[in-house]
């Protein structure tokens, strides 16, 4: 985070969101400044709240990426919710705190892989070991009958200097022939856990969906962990020994420990649809309060503790994004106590037709690469020329300016019916070469975008 400036954050969003720079300065800075808090002596560390951002700008114009690009960036633990999922405290449907539940959750698997990576070579070597066990067990006794053992009055002193040069060395060529992969079919025999928790209803203020309890680690002794044998391939078998001596060299407290903290430092939650519960609560149907829900997530914009299965978490500086399309609404329609939780607002601007065109080139993700990234695996070449991007552009336009204005995500029900007859037939056809001009996007879109009827359900 220390080398990523401002600047560079807004060029690392550039390379897959296009315009809408006012929006990706406020969030570099935004970010920015959650560094250089933790960089202020601690007496004063705690007093500074982080800069919460709405987002207003219709559907598709790039909020969503925004954020979630923005957690990318440093590996912050990131949450998606949409307003609208949440209901007032009393009523049936998701409690708030949940949002902070889910983004722990995402923290600590951030932080265990980050530490899984660390120790994958130390764990592929014990895991190798482990299968060279199983590929060639070691020697136990010269005698394998219960009842000779017990009649000998010598005692048994193992395998000979002999056996035992003898057994190493014809370990070391299985470990050769295993490296090269000639095992990789070979079955063998492991011990896998076994899963025979009791069903049990736990009724929890949580709600059952975001317990997530391991009933293993709540009663540990009195619910000893069973194994079963299962056969599988040596492949598989590595696979599998491999996360289980990755397990054993993590320190799951500090994991944990640590997993808390990044979701408390750096934890960025992306509130979509906030307008949905903005302004007064519809007075027709099941509709519950909108004002309800508002003051249910202030304590935790605001800065709260919730209670997880980790332990608690604090959310005073956890980063909220909020966004929403405001047609029907405005900011200022929410509670003031919540507003003056998003100090910083930025309008983002509706995509142009020029906009549609950099969109389908320029991002790094475009449309147009993933396509021909899907065709290049058929050994078709896919080449859309200028013409065909501009035909495109023009029709995502003008079914945008006609049907309901979905902004980008225009380009995806495009781009599928234009291309439909060309996925469906190339497995079979063979072709080496397609080629997408403005002739080709014509007469196969011109009629759909004629008829409203048509352009409204299929486009």
């Amino acid at each position: 985070m220390q080398e990523l400036t401002p600047r560079q954050i807004v060029v690392e969003l550039d390379k897959y969101i296009i315009g809408q720079h006012k929006a990706k300065k406020s969030v570099a800075i935004a970010l920015r400044n959650r560094w250089r808090r933790l960089q202020v002596p601690e007496e004063l560390r705690e007093e500074i709240m982080p800069n919460n951002i709405i987002m207003i700008g219709p559907t598709g114009v790039g909020k969503t990426e925004i954020a979630r690009r923005l957690a990318r960036l440093t590996n912050a633990p990131f949450v998606k919710v949409e307003a609208s999922k949440f209901t007032e405290v009393g009523y049936v449907g998701r409690d708030v705190d949940s949002i902070i539940r889910d983004l722990v959750d995402i923290s600590v698997n951030i932080v265990k892989n980050e530490k899984t990576q660390a120790v994958q070579e130390k764990a592929q070597e014990m895991a190798e070991e482990r299968l060279l066990d199983l590929l060639l067990p070691a020697r136990k006794s010269r005698s394998s009958n219960p009842s000779e053992e017990l009649a000998k009055t010598e005692p048994d002193l193992g395998p000979s200097k002999q056996e035992e040069d003898t057994y190493k060395e014809t370990r070391e060529k299985i470990r050769g022939l295993l490296r090269k992969g000639k095992f990789e079919a070979r079955q063998v025999e492991i011990d896998v856990p076994k899963d025979s928790f009791p069903m049990m209803q736990v009724i929890s203020p949580m709600g059952v969906e975001d317990m997530g309890m391991n009933l293993q680690e709540i009663f540990g002794g009195m619910m000893p962990k069973k194994y079963k044998k299962r056969r599988m391939s040596v492949e598989e078998a590595r696979r599998l020994l491999e996360q289980e001596e990755a397990q054993k060299l993590i320190d799951i407290d500090e994991v944990v420990r640590e997993a808390i903290d990044r979701a408390e430092n750096s934890g960025i939650v992306f509130l979509d649809e906030i307008d949905k519960i903005a302004g007064e609560h519809s007075k027709v149907g099941p509709d519950v309060s909108r004002e309800g829900v508002q003051r249910d997530l202030l304590p935790v914009v605001e800065g709260t503790n919730v209670v997880t299965k980790y332990g608690m978490v604090k959310t005073d500086h956890v980063l909220f994004i909020a966004s929403g399309a405001f047609h029907h609404s405005k900011p200022s329609d929410l509670i003031p106590e919540l507003q003056g939780r998003f100090p910083i607002r930025v309008e983002l601007q509706s995509l142009t037709n020029e906009d549609f065109e950099r969109i389908l080139t320029e991002p790094e993700n475009a449309l147009t690469k993933q396509y021909a990234a899907l065709l290049k695996t058929e050994g078709v070449k896919l080449a859309f020329k200028p013409s065909g991007i501009k035909e495109i552009a023009r029709y995502s336009t003008e079914v945008n300016d006609r049907t309901e204005n979905i902004g980008a995500r225009r380009l995806h029900t495009i781009m599928t019916t234009l291309l439909e007859d060309v996925l469906f037939k190339v497995p079979d056809e063979r072709e080496e070469k397609v080629e997408v001009t403005a002739e080709v996007v014509q007469t196969t879109l011109e009629d759909i975008v004629k008829d409203q009827d048509l352009s409204r359900y299929i486009l």
